[in-house]
């Protein structure tokens, strides 16, 4: 069974970094697309951001991260990165990466995962 477990967050203070991941048990990130997505309290989830599977890698941004957030691969530790520069009170919400067995193109939209991981909160206040 696909498992993703993400890791990273806490609490930092605005312009301050953090950076997260999202690692894979029993199979291999590579082959497919990963979306890391973002829920605040009260608010919809949010595709924050997405890389496509190791052959392509290209990556999407929502606007309100561009610039600031990146996505990254580590494929010799089957692990994909969120780098989150700058941050944000706006920022604050709890953190998911997903993945899908038939997903390979970079996708910020939720219908398309199956897989989920449980979240890691993150909070931003001075």
């Amino acid at each position: 069974q696909v498992q993703l477990v993400e890791s990273g967050g806490g609490f930092v203070q605005p312009g301050g970094s953090l950076r997260l991941s999202c690692a894979a048990s029993r199979f291999t990130l590579y082959y497919y697309s990963i979306g890391w997505f973002r829920q605040a309290p009260g608010k919809e989830r949010e595709g924050v951001s997405c890389i496509s599977s190791g052959g392509d890698g290209s990556t999407d941004y929502a606007d309100s991260v561009k610039g600031r957030f990146t996505i990254s691969r580590d494929n010799v530790k089957n692990t994909v990165y969120l780098q989150m520069n700058n941050l944000k009170p706006e920022d604050t919400a709890v953190y998911y990466c997903a993945t899908d067995l038939n997903l390979s193109k970079c996708s910020r939209a939720d219908g398309e995962y199956d897989y989920w991981g449980q979240g890691t909160q993150v909070t931003v206040t001075s």
